[in-house]
Parts: structure tokens; sequence; C-alpha cells
């Protein structure tokens, strides 16, 4: 007669003898494949994973969700989204396919490994060899390039400023800018108000707004076609509109930094509401350099414009602008120290040629 045997501390019953030894066996190896299991799952999470490492000797494990503009981003379970320029990796490895996009423009989707600095696309032709410096993108395997999608992003920008004692002072200024960037071309929208009283007088009334569209047609070669309008009622300015279209040349074109160069014709059209200066409608010659400088975790952006008369080469307008972008720790907000500068030769009269603006703004960007 087979026996019993209980085991009531693990919960367990099972029947000696032939029919009992059989479910002894199912039983044990029911628990052995359920370890295996327990143990090749965790095994599976920790080696089904990206890896990056630095020339620094960082090893960051996790989910690599983007190369764009120099940066391979990583999330990363013990900080979340850490970024970390692309210069000072050695090694990227994914632990499945994704879409690659090298610097020659071309694309492949396949699991990605390397050491060194030498990295290997396993695609399905065949391996593909590349640094790690070649790397110009990467995104989900089969999902379209993201370059090829146009998309906007947004700015808002307040700052107020004030002084007592001698004087009462308070000024302020609302800038808001939309720029939507596509695979080659780039439309940005802008408009930027100031306004500011002294002692109750107003000092400062002005209003700009504008659009610039430029077109790559070449690798570094392109069109552009841009105006701006608005006014300045200190300056007796009550409308100004200054369009114009030309060609531009990127004279430097890396991920760090930009510099384009701009010649055009214009059109510039002054109104003056006093008898303090002459009314302008005549064309004229359009210049301008764009530049930007971008750092590990802050921004330096120069823009200049030139527009100057056919007529009278003397009477010209130059506005100038430098920013410094820093931001604010991981959020959307971002502060922005700044200087504006306004030159017209012929302004009206009892006014001065130059007008200079210093500002720090707190800027607010989203996608």
């Amino acid at each position: 007669m087979p026996g019993r045997v209980e085991n009531r501390r693990e919960g367990l019953t099972w029947h000696e003898g032939k029919i009992g030894s059989r479910q002894m066996k199912v039983a044990r190896g029911s628990w052995a494949f359920l370890l295996l299991t327990i143990l090749v799952g965790t095994a599976g999470g920790v080696l089904r994973a990206d890896v990056i490492e630095t020339k620094e000797g960082a090893h960051l494990v996790g989910h690599i969700t983007k190369i764009a503009d120099g940066k391979v981003t990583i999330d990363t379970e013990f900080a979340g989204e850490v970024a970390v320029l692309q210069k000072h990796i050695v090694r990227i490895e994914t632990d499945g396919p994704v879409a690659v996009r090298l610097a020659n423009g071309q694309r492949y989707d396949g699991r990605l490994s390397g050491a060194s600095g030498t990295e290997q696309v396993a695609a399905a032709a065949g391996p593909v060899p590349a640094s790690v410096t070649d790397i110009a993108a990467i995104w989900a395997a089969g999902a379209p390039d993201p370059a090829t999608l146009s998309h906007w992003k947004f700015e808002t920008g307040v700052d107020v400023a004030g002084k007592t004692g001698n004087h009462n002072q308070l000024g302020s200024s609302y800038s808001a800018t939309a720029t939507l960037t596509g695979p080659k071309d780039t439309l940005i929208l802008s408009s930027n108000y100031y306004r500011q009283s002294t002692d109750g007088v107003k000092s400062a009334d002005q209003l700009k707004a504008g659009a610039d569209f430029s077109d790559n047609y070449s690798d570094r070669s392109s069109w552009y076609a841009r105006d701006e309008a608005g006014f300045d009622h200190i300056k007796d300015l009550s409308l100004y509109d200054t369009l114009a279209t030309g060609i531009g040349y990127d004279f430097i074109k890396e991920v760090e930094q930009k510099m384009t160069g701009r010649i055009g014709l214009a059109y510039r059209y002054e109104d003056y509401s006093g008898t303090g200066a002459q009314n302008l409608h005549t064309m004229a010659l359009d210049l301008g350099l764009n530049q930007s400088f971008k750092f590990d975790n802050s921004e330096l952006t120069a823009r200049a414009a030139i527009v100057a008369n056919f007529e009278d080469i003397a009477n010209m307008h130059i506005t100038q602008e430098t920013d410094y972008d820093v931001p604010v720790g991981k959020s959307s907000w971002k502060l922005r120290l700044g200087i504006a500068n306004d030159y017209n030769s012929k302004p009206a009269e009892d006014l001065r040629k130059l007008d200079t603006t210093y500002f720090g703004r707190l800027i607010l960007s989203w996608k």
C-alpha cells in the first residue's frame, strides 16, 4: 500500500510509490522550469538594453531614444533621460534593430554595435562599418526619418525692469516666436513689443513683427525671403516695412557651429508722422550674417542685417542682436541674456543714430 507523506510547512502533499514518484518528478520539473524562467527573464532584462561608453570611462545602460544635433539621449532607470555629447562617446550598442542615418545621408536598419570608436550596423545587405561621429541620427526601425518631417517649435518670453528713486522707470518686453523646420527649409515667425515709461512719460513704444523663410537647394547654398514691419512712436516712425529676398551661403555648417551669409535686394518703406525725417520708399541692398554656437549646456546666437539705399548708399539701417541662452534645470524654461543694437544713419531731428538695448528675458519653449 503506498503511503502518504504531508509537508504541512510547505503546503504540499504527495503519495509515495510509483504514482507518487511520478508526481514528485513533475513537481520538481515544474519548479525547475519556473526557476529557469525567472533567471532567464531577469538576465534578459539586464542584457536586453542599449549601452553607451564614453572616453572618460562612463558606462550607461538604458534605452537610447535618439541621436540628433551631436547628442545621444539615453533613458536610464537611475537618472532618467541623459544627453551625452557624441564627441565623448567611444561605443554605442543597441539591443535590437534601429534605423541609422550616417553623415553621408545613407540610411540603414539594423542592430548597432561597436568598440573603441568603430561602429557596425547589421543591415540586411550585410554589415556596414562606421565611426561614432559618422552617425547623424537614429530612431525606431522601420519608421520614417525625422529629418524628412516638418515640425513646429514655439517660444514666448517676457521681461520686466523697474527703477525708483531720482526717477521712476518701468519697462516691459514681450516676445513670441514660431519656427517650422522641414528637411531643407525653415520658416520663422516672430514678434516683439517693448514699452517703457520714465517719470510718467512714455519713453519707449516699439513693435516689430516679421517672417523669415530660407530653403537650402544644395548642401550649403540657399535662397531666402524675409519681411519685417512695425512702428516706433518715440522716433515718430508710424510704420515701417522692409521686404527682402536673395541668396545665402553656409560658410560654416557643423553640429556645434554654423555661420550663414546673405546678399539680396530689398524694398525699404518708412513713413514718419512728424516733419523731422523724410519718408522713404526705395530699393536697397540687403546684407546679412547669422551665426550660432552650441556649447555643452548653452547656446549663443548672433544676427546682423544691413539695408542700404541704392539712391543714397550712406542712408542705411543696421540691426544687430546677440543672445545667450542658458536652460533652467531640465525644464522647458531658459534664461536669455542679450544685447540689441538699432542704427539709422539718418534719423529724425533730435534723435540719436544708435539705440542699444540690454535685456535678461525668461523664455518658455515647447514643441
